[in-house]
């Protein structure tokens, strides 16, 4: 990885979309800086795409792109996207999500998990979401180790179903899909960016986001991500000085510097 501040102005100057992670990416301490608030309106200011791309629900994604400063979201790891059309929110969703009703099997997956990992319990948000399960081990007390999401992970998996680990869930879901694979739908089929690799920037903070990181050549850590390298095999190309909201908004001012 290289400091963010290595991107060069051609780099800069050929973006089109950015693209971030919520939760430990614009946030610390689970709040949302003023400064990574003011970034997003930056950037959309400059005529840049801005479009988060979170495990958060689809309660949270309808408030996003009603009250932010973002052109779409992404959420529950690529399940859906909502974005404007003709002046109003619409739904994409993926084209792999199961036409059958996975209740039960997400509901199978729930019970192994809390029987399985002690302490962990269903998240909060769940309430909120449409295509998954968000199993809590570190956004709400008690805080468990990240071992106790790798159990969680391998029992999810055992009955079926992807799962991903992100810094305060691990989300469980059928379907085949993930950030990545609806980002780069959504972005070329919609949006009509064709040439990812030098046009879109995408910042993150955890194992999550790893598919995002592995695909798309123009990527950036907040300096929190350091717990999760360990755990990844495919890292981002740059470092961004801060962690979470204060990294990303200087990481945003730079960007903008660059491009003049």
């Amino acid at each position: 990885m290289r400091p963010f501040e290595e991107l060069t102005r051609e780099q800069a100057a050929g973006i089109r979309a950015v693209l971030h992670d919520i939760d430990d990416t614009i946030t610390n301490g689970g709040k949302l800086t003023a400064e990574a608030y003011s970034a997003l309106w930056a950037l959309h200011e400059a005529g840049l795409l801005v479009i988060p791309v979170t495990g958060r629900p689809a309660g949270w994604c309808d408030m996003a792109i009603r009250q932010w400063p973002i052109d779409a979201i992404i959420g529950e790891n690529g399940a859906f996207v909502y974005y404007w059309k003709d002046g109003k929110p619409e739904i994409f969703r993926h084209p792999s999500i199961p036409a059958e009703d996975v209740s039960q099997k997400l509901e199978a997956v729930k019970n192994a998990c809390l029987a399985g990992v002690p302490g962990c319990r269903v998240a909060k948000d769940q309430h909120f979401r449409l295509y998954d399960l968000a199993v809590d081990f570190r956004e709400d007390e008690p805080k468990l180790p990240f071992e106790a999401a790798d159990r969680i992970r391998a029992i999810a998996e055992g009955m079926g179903a992807s799962a991903k680990v992100s810094s305060i869930h691990v989300n469980c879901w059928f379907g085949d899909y993930d950030k990545v694979s609806m980002a780069k739908l959504f972005l070329r089929e919609y949006l009509g960016l064709q040439n990812l690799g030098e046009s879109v920037l995408f910042f993150g903070d955890s194992a999550n986001d790893e598919p995002m990181f592995r695909e798309l050549p123009l990527s950036c850590g907040v300096e929190n991500i350091a717990p999760f390298l360990p755990r990844m095999q495919a890292h981002p190309a740059f470092l961004a000085k801060g962690e979470g909201g204060y990294g990303f908004a200087r990481a945003a001012e730079q960007l903008l510097g660059k491009r003049g």
